[in-house]
């Protein structure tokens, strides 16, 4: 039976050490991840930015009402999402911090 030991190594029966698989966080969609599980439909985000809406005069922004959600003005650039927890947009391929 593998024990663990300090440096993400498993130690077995025979002595033998081998390396733990060590999850990553993504900077996409800030979840944690296992490299060695990473396709191109691991990650769900949004590609732009939850941005102010504009007018159609683009003069000045909308302004929330009363009853209005504090996001209500706002949306996702990429897909028009009015909601800052909707789900992702794009699926891709998680991207660790460590990554360059």
């Amino acid at each position: 039976m593998a024990e663990p030991t300090p440096n993400n190594a498993t130690s077995t029966d025979a002595g033998e050490l081998g390396p733990v698989a060590k999850e990553k966080l993504c900077r996409r969609c800030k979840r944690s991840f296992d490299p060695a599980k990473n396709s191109t439909s691991s990650c769900r985000f949004h590609p732009s930015f939850f941005v102010c809406r504009r007018h159609d005069d683009q003069k000045r922004y909308y302004e929330l009402g009363p009853d209005d959600p504090p996001y209500a003005a706002k949306f996702y650039d990429c897909c028009g999402a009015e909601d800052p927890d909707a789900l992702g947009c794009t699926t891709d391929f998680h991207v660790s911090y460590d990554d360059h």
